[in-house]
């Protein structure tokens, strides 16, 4: 039982935690803050001595607010977005508390993005939060085997997602879309786009999510101007394209999966700390990285 007069200490113990689950949910560190905004409010509206476990009541409300965000994004795919190469987002990102769901990587995070919000909410909460599927369950109104066979139907796609091709064969995959991009060659973007692919950008007031190959074709131009100025590397062993402030700093990352010979998810990160594991990654090509 939690006494009242502890409630904010100890919510302040579980927000980093609270953070890495709902940023792994989401994909953006910003809707991440305003979840677990709204998990405090909601908790300091909430008879605490009600609360038998404060840390399992708090995953149940983070989940539900998470999911009732990746639902509404689903049904609103049509969201204008400005660029690509969206400014630094300077939220705070999880710090050692959360090194469990940042060590998953940037490729993951596409994978991710690729999955129903029912599955990606089994997946994340089970496979990388160890919550249980009981409670799980609780959240999305299911039964405990429904909610393990979402888990491993997600992660059968994870599985699915994951590069079967050679590093040369999905950086050539790229570079076509590039080129294609540069080019204003439409019909070159949609060949090397799938039919449903992804496209997921963290801007500073919340991820932005553009689903299709004719919608993300559109603003293909916008990525290749930035990534002209980048370099391609291997982001957790998917390519990806870095590119540079002109002070040096990393200014946003776009990272590829590929599956097939076709681009199924892009993501475009902009927060600085993704950035950094970003801006350390392989190269690819010779010593000193390939520019694109």
């Amino acid at each position: 039982m939690v006494r009242a007069g502890a409630v904010a200490e100890a919510f302040e113990a579980e927000r980093e935690r609270l953070r890495a689950v709902a940023y792994r949910m989401l994909g953006s560190h910003a809707d991440a803050e305003d979840v677990v905004q709204e998990a405090w409010l909601r908790l300091a509206r909430q008879e605490t001595t009600d609360i038998h476990n404060l840390a399992g009541w708090l995953t149940t409300v983070v989940g539900r607010i998470s999911l009732d965000v990746l639902r509404s994004r689903q049904s609103r795919p049509e969201a204008a977005y400005d660029d690509w190469a969206a400014p630094v987002d300077d939220a705070p990102a999880p710090d050692d508390h959360a090194a469990l769901a940042d060590a998953v990587g940037l490729a993951l995070q596409a994978v991710l993005d690729a999955l129903r919000p029912d599955e990606r909410l089994a997946f994340v909460l089970h496979d990388l939060f160890a919550v249980p599927f009981a409670e799980i369950g609780s959240i999305l109104g299911r039964s405990t085997d429904a909610t393990k066979m979402l888990a491993s139907r997600a992660r059968r796609k994870a599985r699915a997602s994951e590069p079967t091709s050679t590093r040369r064969e999905q950086r050539e995959v790229v570079q076509a879309f590039l080129a294609a991009a540069r080019d204003g060659d439409f019909a070159g973007l949609l060949r090397v786009l799938a039919p449903d692919v992804r496209l997921t950008v963290d801007t500073p007031d919340g991820a932005v999510v553009v689903l299709g190959a004719t919608k993300v074709a559109a603003g293909a131009r916008m990525a290749a101007a930035g990534a002209a100025r980048g370099r391609v590397v291997l982001i957790d062993g998917r390519p990806g394209i870095v590119s540079w402030r002109a002070d040096g700093a990393p200014l946003s990352a776009l990272v590829f999966t590929v599956v097939g010979g076709q681009i199924v998810a892009i993501a475009v990160v902009t927060d600085p700390a993704e950035l950094a594991r970003a801006g350390s990654a392989e190269d690819e090509g010779q010593p000193g990285g390939r520019r694109a």
